[in-house]
């Protein structure tokens, strides 16, 4: 295998990153725009790389569009929206073959960075505008979207902790933004949107894949040079390490199952082998098939449906989500800090630290499996302010002890509450 990172500045706030490895057989390059999240831009922001990919000045409608992609051996474009601590991320991919598969040896690698480029900077518009029937489907695209994660009650119900646990932060803005406001969306608010995108977003251009990205880099750093931009900085996030008190919420909508979510706070993490120790106290307590919650809670004691821990490198926040019976909702509460106790105690084996150890090196070797995993990866790398590989983080996890876990499950505090239930029958 050859495998390498490797990232350099292209331009005023464009950075460049390559992740190669000779075992794929396509080629993965992103661009990925960074802004803050605020509530008053992110509806707007949200639906801008969805009208983006439908084409460009030369290419105005999708007919064109695909046949220029067949053209590349079948590229395809893709567009997402993500978030990463207190920052929104929009992005926009094109995937295709390498050049050493292409019958004429033509440059694939080349044509798919060109054809990215003028998605992303030369737009095809009317009187000024992004067209308004591209903006009127993609308006109703990103309202679907919000609505589909607020009919998925699991995801609704995270969203609603975090947001509650957040209230006031940046980190409570939801990343798709708001129905209310997509409702408002024009072209004259997208085409603004766009417009303050490309002047004052972080780009950060990830090519992942087995070709050679020295072509697509070309291709972007002239593509960026004549852009005038004033570019935001990438700060660390600060949120609260420890829960002032507990927040306890309850929503009743039409569920068959009800929601519990608990939000923890995992306390200051100040170095990496901190944060080896948080993560892995994180894995144990409720991230693996043999976790604590999954055996206990659900297995033992069939008191949910689901019960999972997640903790979140970029916020320090742990969240545990279960699906339980209304009559259930205090015995899985109160076991699911009674499995904290355990932990923070030290009452758990060797053997189980050694499972969860095995489990989340065993996640961590699947991420260079797939061009869009590893894609992802460092983005959390960068966005994070470090640069260590997978394989680099499954071995610091072999130097976790049971006094690390131990040391981080005593600095974690309970400080929301979210109950989502069934209405009350008249």
């Amino acid at each position: 295998m050859n495998y390498s990172f490797q990232r350099e500045l292209l331009s005023e706030g464009v950075y460049f990153s390559s992740v190669t490895d000779d075992k794929f057989k396509h080629n993965r390059i992103t661009a990925n725009f960074i802004l803050p999240l605020n509530k008053n831009t992110v509806t707007n922001n949200a639906v801008v790389p969805f009208i983006l990919r439908k084409g460009y000045r030369e290419c105005p409608d999708f007919t064109k569009l695909n046949r220029e992609l067949n053209r590349l051996y079948g590229a395809s474009l893709s567009c997402d929206i993500s978030k990463f601590g207190a920052y929104q991320v929009l992005d926009i991919s094109i995937y295709g073959v390498d050049d050493r598969y292409t019958l004429k040896k033509e440059s694939i690698v080349q044509k798919c960075a060109q054809m990215l480029s003028k998605v992303l900077l030369d737009q095809h518009f009317e009187n000024g505008l992004l067209p308004q029937k591209d903006v009127e489907l993609e308006k109703q695209y990103l309202i679907d979207t919000i609505e589909s994660q607020i009919n998925d009650k699991r995801i609704f119900a995270l969203n609603r902790c975090k947001t509650i646990m957040c209230e006031g932060e940046s980190l409570a803005v939801e990343k798709y933004g708001y129905i209310e406001d997509a409702k408002k969306i024009t072209s004259a608010s997208a085409t603004e949107a766009y417009k303050n995108i490309l002047k004052t977003a972080q780009v950060e251009i990830m090519f992942v894949g087995c070709g050679n990205p020295d072509a697509a880099k070309q291709v972007f750093k002239q593509a960026f040079s004549s852009v005038e931009r004033f570019p935001i900085s990438i700060k660390k996030l600060t949120t609260k390490t420890k829960a002032d008190e507990i927040k306890e919420v309850t929503d009743e909508m039409d569920v068959s199952q009800s929601k519990l979510v608990m939000g923890f706070r995992c306390g200051e993490i100040n170095s990496m082998k901190e944060f080896y120790a948080v993560r892995t106290m994180a894995a144990l307590f409720g991230g693996t098939p043999n976790s604590r919650l999954f055996t206990y809670v659900r297995e033992k004691l069939s008191l949910c449906y689901y019960c999972a821990a997640r903790f979140d490198r970029m916020t320090g926040l742990m969240m545990v989500d279960s699906g339980v019976n209304k009559e259930n909702k205090q015995k899985a509460y109160d076991e699911i800090l009674n499995q904290l106790e355990v932990i923070k105690n030290g009452d758990f084996s060797d053997d189980e630290l050694i499972a969860t150890r095995l489990a989340m090196k065993n996640s961590l070797q699947g991420v260079t499996d797939s061009l869009g995993a590893i894609e992802e990866w460092y983005m959390a790398q960068i966005m994070s302010g470090t640069d260590i590989a997978p394989g680099q983080e499954a071995e610091a996890l072999d130097n976790v002890t049971k006094e690390d876990v131990i040391a981080a499950a005593k600095k974690v505090t309970l400080d929301t509450v979210y109950f989502l239930t069934g209405k009350e029958e008249q």
